[in-house]
């Protein structure tokens, strides 16, 4: 694809700043990172990603702020009932604490402390996605 003129722009795998090491290592443990978008995988891009999570992390993911935009997702795998997450997970907003069994989306302002997320659990698999108009994608601690 890449020889054609606008091949540059199609990902066909998920090359992140982490590939290779023991935290990608950890991630396959319970997911497989589909896509992964950033200016430094193609320039100009919007950062912008992908998984399937199969089973729950072992942790939650902390709390941390962006000087950016976010919207991440989650949604359920059953066909007859998409709406259905097939699962639990708890996200955080500032102080405000969120469990979510059906399929979301939420909107995170650019600023607000988020997270922790942790996924309780998993009975099908879960599809998961985030983007930022961004063009690399970095947490701050929380504050």
């Amino acid at each position: 694809m890449a020889k054609a003129k606008y091949g540059k722009y199609f990902l066909t795998d998920a090359k992140t700043p982490s590939t290779g090491t023991k935290e990608a290592a950890e991630y396959a443990k319970w997911a497989t990172r589909m896509t992964w978008l950033t200016g430094d995988v193609i320039k100009g891009a919007f950062h912008f990603g992908c998984s399937w999570y199969y089973k729950a992390p072992d942790k939650a993911l902390p709390a941390h702020t962006h000087d950016f935009d976010e919207i991440l997702g989650f949604y359920g795998s059953d066909p007859q009932n998409p709406r259905d997450l097939g699962g639990e997970v708890e996200f955080w907003m500032e102080d405000e604490k969120h469990i979510m069994t059906e399929s979301f989306l939420v909107f995170i302002p650019a600023g607000m402390k988020h997270c922790p997320l942790k996924i309780n659990r998993i009975e099908r698999p879960m599809f998961h996605l985030g983007a930022s108009p961004s063009h690399e994608y970095a947490k701050k601690p929380s504050r």
